[in-house]
C-alpha cells in the first residue's frame, strides 16, 4: 500500500497521505512483534533479554498509540472533505497534514515513554517466565514480584484517555458526516459520498474494539490466555487486514495498481 500510494500521482491527496502513513505504522508495529515471535516458535530456546524486552514494548506502544491517534485524524480528514468541501484543501493543506502526522508520532512517543518508565520500576525475582508471545505490559506485571497497582492504574488511565479522546473525535466527525450525507437528495449521491468512509469505519471498529477489550476495561489483565488471543489479533492479523480492507473497497487504489502494473508491462 505504501509503494502504490507513493508511486501513483493521482493518489497524492490528504486522504491517501494519511493512508500511506497508516500502512507504514501497520508494517512497523507488526515488524516489532512478528520476527521474534516466529523465531521463538521455531526455536527450542525461547528467551529474550531484559533490555530487548523493554525495547520491544517501547516501540510497540509507540506505533500502536500513533495508529490510534492517526485513525482519529483520518476521521477529521473525511469530515473536512464531506462537510466543508470548498475549504478542504485549505484546512487540510500539506503543511497541516504533516503537522497532524508529526503530532500523532509525538503523542505516541510520550505515551510509550511513560509506560516504559513505569515498566522500569517493576521488580522481578526468581525464574522470569513470560506468559505471552511478546513483551506486553500486562505480561510484565504478571511476573513482577513487587506491587504493581500504580502501573495498572497508569495503564488504565492513559489507555482510557487515548481511547476516549480519539473516539470522541471519530464519533463527532461521523456525526457531522452523517448529517451532511442525509441532506443529499439522491440515494446514489448519499451512497457515493459515504462510500469514501466505509473502509475507515471498518478499520476503526476492528482496531478500537480489540484495544478497548485488551487495555481499557477493569479486569482486562485477569486472563493471560484471553490476553494472548486478542494480542495475536491486533498485533499480527489487523496489520494484514488493513491494507486489504482499503484496497478491496477502494476503486482508486485498485485503479492505481492496474496503472502501475500496466506501466511496467508496457516498459518491458
Amino acid at each position: 500500500m505504501v509503494l502504490v500510494i507513493s508511486m501513483d500521482s493521482k493518489l497524492q491527496t490528504p486522504m491517501y497521505f494519511f493512508l500511506r502513513n497508516l500502512s507504514y505504522l501497520d508494517l512497523c508495529y507488526s515488524t516489532v512483534i512478528a520476527p521474534k515471535t516466529l523465531l521463538n516458535f521455531l526455536s527450542t530456546e525461547k528467551k529474550i533479554s531484559y533490555n530487548d524486552c523493554l525495547a520491544q514494548f517501547f516501540f510497540f506502544a509507540l506505533f500502536a498509540t500513533t495508529e490510534a491517534i492517526l485513525l482519529s485524524v483520518m476521521a477529521f480528514d473525511r469530515f473536512s472533505a464531506i462537510c466543508s468541501p470548498l475549504l478542504y484543501h485549505v484546512n487540510m493543506s500539506q503543511k497541516v497534514c504533516v503537522q497532524l502526522v508529526t503530532g500523532s508520532y509525538i503523542c505516541g512517543c510520550v505515551n510509550s515513554a511513560i509506560h516504559t518508565g513505569f515498566a522500569l520500576t517493576l521488580r522481578f525475582c526468581g525464574e522470569n517466565r513470560l506468559d505471552h508471545f511478546f513483551c506486553d505490559v500486562s505480561a510484565l506485571m504478571e511476573i513482577s514480584c513487587a506491587d504493581h497497582f500504580v502501573n495498572e492504574i497508569v495503564l488504565f488511565v492513559l489507555s482510557a484517555l487515548i481511547i476516549l479522546s480519539t473516539t470522541t473525535v471519530i464519533v463527532v466527525s461521523y456525526g457531522y458526516i452523517l448529517s451532511t450525507v442525509l441532506k443529499i437528495p439522491s440515494i446514489h449521491g448519499r451512497r457515493k459520498t459515504f462510500s469514501t468512509c466505509g473502509s475507515h469505519i471498518a478499520v476503526v471498529s476492528i482496531f478500537y474494539g480489540t484495544v478497548f477489550f485488551m487495555y481499557a476495561q477493569p479486569g482486562a489483565l485477569s486472563s493471560p490466555e484471553q490476553s494472548k488471543i486478542v494480542a495475536v489479533f491486533y498485533t499480527l492479523i489487523i496489520p494484514v487486514l488493513n491494507p486489504l480492507i482499503y484496497s478491496l473497497r477502494n476503486r482508486d487504489v485498485k485503479d492505481a495498481v492496474k496503472r502501475i502494473v500496466c506501466g511496467k508491462w508496457s516498459l518491458q
